[in-house]
């Protein structure tokens, strides 16, 4: 089957291509040279088909002049390599145990196997990208979250240097940077990777945080996927969470985009990661597939 040409000899393939190319300008002209923090995890990361889509987006992104910047998790590997070595996954509040051997794993899995796979998927999209974790060039310092949950080295983002972020970006690379962290006796900790984007994003006065899950975004109500809330501000935020609207795991992700939105990042995004090109379809279109956080109604 041949591909229709057009009356003037052009193919409507390529007309439409170059069309959806022209009409995307604007959007690379307003983006250009800024920083964008993606948090890469959920259903993206499982799915072959999607997470190729993620990684090209990502690369297109690059090469059109935007600064991407890149927080993963990878819990269900997790799970998968304490499975293998005899070590029983536990959660409590919705976050993983880490004693010191699930630690170990935790280390293992996100520095060691996840982020040189991102790191090489890129690589071999035509993008030049860097693995990190917190620890490296002292990027991310942490605390114990909560000791009177006995959670273990479960930690928290005490501060951020991003000096070495910003020199890799300076320089052309996609940093691609897993959520473990150390305190300052050198102490390994596992910190929730929504939060690490979100305090990353805020100090490298990001453009944009945008964070890939496994829902529409927020919704108005959590059984009718058809409820999407497309924007919200800080205080309807707030109001959301106080009233149980936003609850369960999409507190911390609501939390870290109102924490990034108050230190000065442009927008937050809260997207459904298991659309293919979910990155490109936020940025590069007027109305976008997932839920926009501002600091307030006013901000355009």
């Amino acid at each position: 089957m041949t591909t229709p040409i057009a009356p003037d000899g052009v193919r409507e393939t390529d007309a439409t291509r170059v069309q959806i190319l022209s009409e995307a300008l604007p959007y690379i002209q307003k983006f250009r040279g800024r920083t964008v923090v993606v948090k890469y995890g959920g259903a993206a990361m499982k799915d072959n088909s999607l997470k190729e889509k993620v990684v090209r987006d990502i690369v297109f992104m690059a090469c059109v002049g935007i600064r991407p910047v890149v927080v993963h998790g990878g819990g269900p590997e997790i799970n998968t390599w304490l499975e293998k070595l005899g070590i029983e996954p536990q959660f409590k509040d919705g976050l993983r145990v880490t004693d010191a051997p699930t630690m170990d794993v935790v280390e293992m899995v996100l520095v060691g196997r996840v982020n040189k796979e991102l790191v090489s998927l890129i690589n071999q999209a035509g993008g030049s990208a860097v693995g990190l974790c917190g620890k490296d060039g002292n990027l991310v310092t942490a605390r114990p979250q909560n000791a009177e949950l006995a959670m273990g080295f479960v930690g928290e983002v005490t501060s951020v240097k991003p000096g070495i972020i910003k020199s890799l970006v300076e320089a052309g690379y996609i940093p691609i940077i897993s959520s473990v962290a150390a305190d300052e006796t050198g102490q390994a900790y596992n910190i929730n990777a929504d939060t690490v984007a979100g305090e990353l994003a805020a100090s490298l006065n990001a453009e944009k945080l945008i964070l890939l899950t496994d829902t529409p975004g927020i919704l108005q109500d959590y059984t009718d996927p058809n409820s999407l809330i497309p924007k919200l501000d800080i205080p309807t935020a707030r109001q959301l969470m106080a009233s149980g609207v936003v609850g369960g795991g999409m507190i911390p992700k609501v939390t870290c985009c109102v924490r990034s939105l108050a230190q000065g990042v442009g927008a937050a995004h809260i997207l459904d990661g298991r659309v293919p090109h979910a990155l490109l379809l936020e940025i590069f279109t007027d109305l976008g597939i997932g839920t926009m956080l501002v600091a307030s109604k006013f901000h355009s």
